[in-house]
């Protein structure tokens, strides 16, 4: 198989997010970046694949804070190549992104052929939407399906198995031709742990490949024009006392409230 898996990084919501001075952004100086949960499983998900039937694992991303060593550390936990969008993609929306991850493919000299599986993560935490990996289905011209949880090829056919997860604990399975598109939710394991140590080593010996691609022309659907941290709501009031008078004074409060009738 030769399978391509687009990583992304996003902001760590662990950290304090701080609104840059315009407002309509982000102050970008002090944000942490990672890597986007559902990319990581996309890479596993990857590893596992190629250790089942065989093939390729090139892992590619758009530069970005702290990518280097995220592409390092795919490569030491098993992937083949690791390929860096050198550029500023500062604000690009998902058109933009699709085009750009469908431009490697020309720009790469690759081509989809019949035993390509294009990975991508269903969702990002700031593209919930998981609106990158239908984009670049269409683009392509490869059938897509997301929100994937575990994949198995048949080699004879050509073809993947996918199982899909729905709402309600509802799970689905799809049969697809390649090449495809595929948004994983999730590996069929937890992402793998490599050493910090193996990371430095492979640093040393290792090289990130780059493809120069020219930005897509877009007009962006979506425009910012105010972000705000959200306003404090009224805080809780506690009810002390035995049961019968909580029971008692709750009862007066929804009545207040009117939703009982006096």
């Amino acid at each position: 198989m030769d399978i391509v898996v687009f990583l992304k990084m996003v902001p760590d919501v662990v950290e304090e997010l701080v609104i840059g001075d315009t407002g309509k952004s982000l102050d970008t100086q002090f944000l942490r970046m990672k890597l986007n949960d559902p990319d990581d499983y996309s890479l596993e998900e990857a590893l596992i694949l190629k250790e089942k039937y065989g093939g390729t694992v090139t892992v590619v991303a758009m530069e970005a804070p702290e990518v280097d060593e995220v592409l390092f550390t795919a490569l030491a936990k098993g992937a083949d190549r690791i390929v860096k969008i050198p550029g500023d993609w500062t604000g690009i929306q998902a058109p933009g992104i699709a085009k750009l991850l469908a431009s490697y493919f020309s720009s790469a000299n690759r081509q989809l052929g019949p035993e390509t599986l294009v990975l991508l993560g269903s969702q990002a935490i700031d593209d919930l939407e998981g609106e990158v990996a239908p984009y670049l289905s269409e683009i392509l011209g490869a059938p897509y399906i997301g929100v994937i949880t575990g994949i198995s090829l048949d080699a004879g056919k050509k073809k993947i198995n996918v199982i899909k997860e729905f709402a309600g604990g509802l799970r689905g399975e799809f049969e697809l031709s390649l090449p495809a598109v595929i948004g994983i939710q999730a590996a069929e394991k937890p992402p793998r742990y490599v050493p910090v140590a193996k990371v430095r080593s492979i640093m040393k010996t290792a090289k990130i490949e780059t493809v120069d691609i020219t930005a897509p022309e877009i007009t962006s659907a979506v425009s910012v024009d105010k972000m705000f941290i959200p306003e404090a709501g009224g805080k809780a009031k506690m009810i002390e006392g035995p049961p019968e008078q909580i029971s008692s004074r709750v009862i007066e409060l929804l009545k207040e409230c009117g939703i009982l009738r006096r």
